[in-house]
């Protein structure tokens, strides 16, 4: 007869399902900057010279405020990080984890934007609304997004995940995950099985971006160029004159008796 041992058995662990603090949200967006600019060489310098993560800690608290229902102190706040940062972003938008502002200047970010984690923007960018009805009206930037120089996003739009968005694009219509849009309105370019995967990195060879514009014109100049041989070829055949008349049963037709019937 056995010994039957009463054995505790260990519950799962559950996940620390809490949300980041302030603290570590901050060290995030700074940790994050190395990775993604070639330029930044040490936190501290990244902390001190950074106009986008001044924008970015600014923005942290004055939305902390702003969840809380401390709406007037949390614009007060934001404006004075716009003041000092030329970023403008509203204290009620939604911005994920280790976000990155690079070169920080001219960037506007309305209240209903939302954006993920690991999305990068580039100066000049504009997340915008196109309604004036209240609730979602500007953009949706889902996690890994690179949104280059001058970019517009308007109206309640999804930006799907990885997606590249090319510099001074317009983009005004939804996107799916893993492609490149340029022009305006933006068009996608190039699809996912296209794109040049990097490791922990983000793809910062802007100049492989395609250019619809320059393949628009090669077509049209290749269909040109077909046009140009088939005239070529009529004009031939004018020049050559009409071929002699078909033997009627075997007999050859005078031209000119030919010719008179015609009259």
């Amino acid at each position: 007869m056995s010994d039957i041992v009463d054995t505790p058995i260990a519950k799962p662990v559950a996940a620390d399902m809490r949300p980041p603090s302030l603290l570590q949200l901050i060290r995030e967006d700074i940790g994050c900057v190395r990775s993604r600019d070639p330029a930044a060489r040490s936190e501290i310098e990244t902390l001190l010279t950074y106009p986008g993560i001044h924008a970015l800690i600014w923005h942290r608290l004055a939305h902390r405020l702003w969840i809380h229902g401390w709406r007037f102190p949390a614009r007060l706040l934001s404006w004075l990080g716009r003041f000092l940062s030329n970023v403008d972003i509203h204290p009620g938008a939604e911005i994920g984890r280790r976000f990155f502002i690079d070169h920080g200047a001219c960037v506007v970010i309305g209240e209903t934007a939302e954006v993920g984690d690991d999305v990068t923007l580039y100066h000049g960018v504009t997340l915008g609304g196109t309604s004036w009805s209240p609730g979602k009206r500007h953009p949706t930037l889902e996690n890994g997004v690179v949104v280059g120089a001058g970019a517009k996003i308007l109206g309640p739009i999804t930006i799907g995940p990885r997606t590249r968005v090319g510099a001074n694009s317009v983009v005004i219509q939804s996107t799916p995950p893993d492609v490149t849009v340029v022009g305006i309105p933006a068009k996608v370019v190039r699809p996912e099985f296209t794109h040049r995967r990097t490791v922990g990195r983000i793809d910062l060879d802007h100049h492989l971006m395609p250019d619809p514009v320059g393949e628009a014109l090669s077509v049209m100049l290749d269909r040109i160029e077909f046009l140009e041989a088939q005239l070529a070829h009529v004009r031939q055949k004018v020049r050559q004159g009409p071929p002699p008349p078909a033997p009627i049963n075997g007999c050859e037709v005078d031209p000119i008796l030919t010719q008179g019937a015609k009259r």
